[in-house]
């Protein structure tokens, strides 16, 4: 497991390299591909990879763009939960995702326990930026949101992340044991915040909504 705190050093500092594997076995450094610094943020996870479908990177990289796109869904949480006095703490709800995550892990032949902690991971981290939120319009509440979305169809898009991202995990079973995975991860990391243009709260919700991923079965 990569430690937290260097993924977040490095998509704070905005790194531009990332350590690129190829090949069974082998390994070799490489420079982010401009190409895949230039795919639009809005189709990251799904724009093809320089470095071949089954590289470490290509295993990686939806991992963290999916997680970013999810990260979004926590501004328009916060919106709709905004003056309404709901906690950002919901955990029948939270158990919910947890348990759909762990079922479609089964049947997409990931690891149920690994796909459960990389997915309290990005609960977590999705409070983060709820958190985030609140105070700052707590600070300002002229940057409160002036309309309040529809809760339920947020999590209609959650719930079509989520089953991406399972099926992301599902798809990157070596990449994420493999010894590598920390500094790979941290270099497609740090390319999506900069395809996304993260601030500095959505940066920090991210290195935490991947902290689980490398190690994971």
């Amino acid at each position: 497991m990569p430690p937290t705190g260097f993924l977040r050093r490095a998509l704070v500092a905005g790194a531009t390299a990332t350590l690129v594997f190829t090949g069974a076995g082998g390994a070799a450094a490489a420079p982010a591909h401009p190409a895949a610094a230039a795919a639009p943020a809005a189709t990251a996870h799904t724009a093809p990879s320089p470095y071949g479908t089954h590289s470490p990177y290509a295993q990686l990289r939806p991992l963290a763009a999916l997680s970013a796109e999810r990260l979004a869904t926590g501004d328009l949480v916060a919106a709709a939960k905004w003056g309404t006095g709901s906690p950002i703490d919901d955990p029948a709800r939270e158990q919910m995702v947890l348990d759909s995550a762990a079922e479609q892990a089964r049947q997409w032949g990931a690891d149920p326990e690994a796909t459960v902690r990389i997915f309290r991971d990005q609960i977590e981290a999705n409070k983060v930026v709820q958190r985030g939120l609140f105070r700052k319009w707590q600070a300002d509440p002229s940057q409160a949101p002036a309309e309040r979305p529809d809760l339920g169809k947020v999590r209609e898009k959650i719930n079509r992340l989520n089953g991406e991202l399972v099926r992301a995990v599902a798809a990157s079973p070596r990449a994420r044991s493999a010894p590598y995975c920390g500094p790979v991860l941290t270099g497609a990391a740090v390319l999506v915040r900069q395809e996304r243009h993260l601030d500095a709260l959505h940066t920090v919700a991210l290195a935490r909504a991947l902290r689980s991923v490398c190690g994971a079965g």
